[in-house]
């Protein structure tokens, strides 16, 4: 598993290092009109690729989002594992959100598959089967869990960060999706979602699902 830098992806450093030397270039032959594009676009390449700490909760028996952005579906669909109907829960992550993704709860990752796929709007239905995406099967004490890295439209590079067999605590970076995409949870049986369509989450701190006792 690679650990980031703090408050930094590391796949952001090249955009940022090559804006920022271009805008130095640039200032010494004193092109200022395209310093100042050179380094606004700066600022906005380290904002994306920003990487903050979060506050991950130790309540018992739930699960954190996986990624910040709006819940925009809550749904039945076919665990792409194994073909059984489970609940997903869909988060979308717009240019602005930070795009870490995170573990939903304290696990082992006993699968990952990659598929190879297009690149329609992630917010669209047909996105969770034609895309590219990465799948993650998560084994949890209280359950299996699937998270789906789905690029979008203009998200177009899906970065994985860990290994089949490695365990990893709730919130810990997983790997992140570059411009803007969605990412699929899929609960167990035993867990319900706490959280609405519309719905504003963070990665790693807002709980997004709660196991349910009889």
């Amino acid at each position: 598993m690679r650990k980031p830098s703090p408050g930094l992806a590391l796949e952001g450093l090249p955009f940022i290092c090559l804006c920022a030397f271009s805008a130095m270039l640039f200032a010494f032959v004193g092109y200022w009109p395209l310093v100042v594009l050179l380094l606004l676009v700066t600022w906005v390449a380290a904002h994306f690729f920003r990487d903050p700490e979060r506050v991950v909760p130790n309540e018992q028996g739930i699960a954190v989002s996986p990624a910040d952005g709006k819940i925009v579906k809550i749904r039945q669909e076919r665990d792409p594992f194994s073909g059984q109907s489970r609940t997903c829960i869909s988060v979308f992550m717009n240019l602005f959100n930070v795009h870490v993704n995170r573990m939903p709860v304290a696990g082992k990752i006993s699968a990952i598959s990659f598929y190879p796929g297009k690149f329609f709007n992630a917010s669209l239905d047909k996105a969770s089967e034609y895309n590219e995406r990465c799948a993650y099967s998560i084994n949890a004490p209280e359950g299996n869990f699937v998270m789906v890295q789905i690029a979008g439209l203009v998200a177009q590079r899906i970065v994985c960060r860990v290994d089949e067999t490695d365990e990893l605590k709730r919130g810990e970076r997983v790997g992140m999706i570059k411009f803007g995409s969605r990412v699929d949870l899929y609960l167990p049986e035993n867990f319900r979602p706490s959280v609405a369509v519309g719905e504003k989450v963070f990665a790693g701190q807002t709980i997004i699902a709660r196991r349910e006792y009889t």
